[in-house]
């Protein structure tokens, strides 16, 4: 199938049966591929009452069109399930290497059903498809798993690894699936799905090619591509400084949060942890999703003191600012060893930061003690309070038991004022961006499709002028500190990013590329004849099928908010006297969309846009 590979592998690991499906073309057009299609293909096998940790959750891992391309930003993949996190509609996006040597295997994806009765691992030799045994990996950390794993399998191509850690073996709710060792599909417990499948990973190689459908296009186009990207101010800044070099920018706007968001100004602790100081003290070089010329990801190393760590992949800007900031961490060294630790468990470093601040802030306060945190004195800007607390959430041990379910349940359990102090929405832990410093990322967060994500929407750089596209009505010029005007805004915004988690490409090269980009870029390699209309519809009806999704799940219109935190303005800081107007976005938002009184998509809309199932389903 031009464009595509035209096969998905499905594997049950209950009956141990691998086989393969294709899908229509006509559903790769309307929903593309990557999250979008794993979005369709759940509506369409998967019980929205599905218990996530239940061998009937079924784990999608899907590719897009432009995955495996030699384009830039064409690493990307997707993981798309229902979320043990959130008991909603869970997914979760990565670069690295594993996505396009799916397709060098000959697969768009691989659907995952059942749960095995021993520790299993797939391997996927090209068009062979093995489920091993894996009893001897099971209780080994992701970086060991993914070495014995190249080691195992050898061959003069090395098999490209996903694999979960301890978390995941220990059904932590955030645990994360790992992607050898330089990158993450984090969000949404991916990896404790994978934990109640027993399966413990996923190694693949594959020797084929991905063609684009229309070959002469993509070969004259794909060099003017390339130059953008490579010139443009923002990837030149990240591919110097990584995504870490813009610490102080966010900082420097009120955006970074600190003291678990009850701080304006996080300069200080910033300036200890920024980019640059890595890049000065302990960057031993750059590194490289497949095929890409940005080069964001730092390997670092720390060579000596308390916090030895071996070379491998540094922190970014989210893993910096939730263990840092947000926990008053100004230890670069220290961040870098317990990025380090959650990378090897497999902890979404968001979550768990986000727990960790969680806690320090109810031990200040009284409402735990010493007791149930076996003898850890939880205080802020302690890097090995820290660390030790990453250890009992990856373990379940005691304390770490409560943490390891996420904040939200976490608060229940606790009880008292803790709820205060739970930063989430809809369960899943809220990024690190601070919406009191752009109000449409409030809005953002408060609809998105998983929980509190900046990546749900491209608000974050549209808000700020960095990214703008006047064709599809995002005209720049947004003043970040007032809600006026940011329902349109986001509704485009969230409609972007569907189609970019859809065909798989990263949102950097994209801040470099424009819509017309994009649109081309999607022509060529699906050799389908979009239009900006069509493609901006694709974006509209992925975006409706997850809302629909979560509706069905029991999501409504009450989960569509803010912590309390997030709507009261700070004394200091950049920002300071600012917060969203949530209730002004919400009341336009819903009108724009539209969405019901109960928060569910307009019923004639979703019939509009091919959706009559869902709208059935709805009732």
């Amino acid at each position: 199938m031009a464009g595509f590979e035209g096969r998905i592998l499905e594997i049950n690991l209950t009956t141990g049966e691998i086989g393969q499906s294709t899908i229509d073309k006509d559903v790769l057009r309307k929903f593309i591929g990557g999250s979008g299609l794993a979005a369709k293909l759940f509506l369409d096998r998967v019980s929205p009452d599905v218990d996530p940790l239940s061998a009937d959750n079924i784990l999608f891992i899907m590719t897009g069109p432009v995955t495996g391309t030699t384009l830039p930003g064409a690493a990307r993949f997707s993981a798309g399930f229902k979320s043990p996190l959130t008991n909603i509609w869970g997914e979760a996006n990565c670069g690295g290497h594993f996505g396009p040597e799916l397709r060098y295997a000959g697969y768009d994806g691989i659907a995952i059903e059942g749960a095995s009765a021993k520790p299993v691992y797939i391997l996927i030799d090209d068009g062979k498809v093995e489920i091993k045994d894996a009893s001897d990996l099971w209780g080994k950390d992701n970086y060991q798993t993914s070495d014995l794993l190249k080691e195992r399998e050898g061959g003069k191509r090395k098999v490209k690894v996903l694999s979960i850690g301890q978390a995941g073996e220990n059904l932590v709710k955030y645990a994360s699936i790992q992607n050898d060792k330089e990158a993450t599909l984090g969000r949404c417990g991916g990896g404790a799905v994978m934990g109640s499948k027993k399966l413990k990973a996923i190694a693949v190689r594959g020797t084929g090619k991905v063609e684009a459908a229309d070959a002469a296009a993509f070969g004259n186009s794909r060099k003017d591509l390339i130059t953008k990207v490579n010139e443009h101010i923002a990837t030149i800044f990240m591919r110097d400084h990584g995504t870490n070099g813009g610490l102080m920018v966010c900082a420097s706007r009120g955006d970074m949060p600190a003291k678990n968001w009850t701080l304006g100004d996080s300069m200080a602790v910033g300036s200890q942890i920024e980019g640059m100081t890595m890049s000065a003290k302990y960057l031993v070089r750059s590194n490289n999703c497949h095929n890409c010329t940005i080069g964001c990801k730092r390997v670092v190393a720390v060579k000596e003191g308390p916090y030895l760590t071996e070379e491998g992949p540094g922190p970014e800007y989210e893993s910096t600012a939730s263990l840092g900031s947000l926990c008053m961490v100004d230890d670069l060294a220290g961040l870098i060893k317990a990025n380090e630790k959650c990378n090897k468990y497999g902890l979404d470093v968001i979550s768990c930061g986000s727990a960790i601040a969680f806690a320090i802030e109810c031990f200040e306060n009284g409402l735990i003690g010493s007791e149930p945190t076996g003898g850890i004195v939880l205080k802020w800007g302690d890097i090995d309070a820290v660390m030790k607390t990453i250890d009992k959430i990856a373990q379940r041990d005691g304390f770490g038991d409560i943490l390891a379910e996420g904040v939200k349940r976490a608060a229940e359990k606790i009880g008292k004022n803790a709820g205060e102090y739970a930063m989430e929405v809809k369960g899943l832990e809220v990024a690190m961006h601070d919406p009191r410093a752009g109000h449409g990322m409030g809005l953002t967060y408060a609809t998105s499709i998983r929980g509190a994500c900046h990546l749900m929407s491209h608000d974050a750089s549209t808000e700020i002028g960095a990214f703008t596209s006047p064709e599809i009505g995002l005209t720049g010029g947004y003043d970040p500190l007032t809600s006026q005007g940011k329902a349109e805004m986001t509704m485009i915004c969230e409609n972007v990013s569907m189609v970019f988690n859809a065909a798989d490409i990263c949102n950097f090269a994209m801040l470099a590329l424009g819509m017309e980009d994009l649109l081309n870029i999607l022509r060529m390699t699906t050799g389908f004849d979009y239009d900006l209309k069509e493609m901006m519809e694709c974006g509209e009806r992925i975006w409706m099928l997850k809302r629909g999704l979560g509706n069905l799940m029991g999501a409504g219109v009450a989960d569509d908010r803010l912590p309390q935190r997030i709507l009261t303005p700070t004394a200091d800081g950049p920002a300071a006297g600012s917060a969203p107007d949530l209730k002004l976005m919400l009341k336009e938002y819903y009108q724009l969309r539209p969405l019901d009184a109960q928060g569910r998509p307009d019923r004639e809309k979703l019939r509009s846009l091919g959706l009559s199932e869902l709208a059935a389903k709805l009732g």
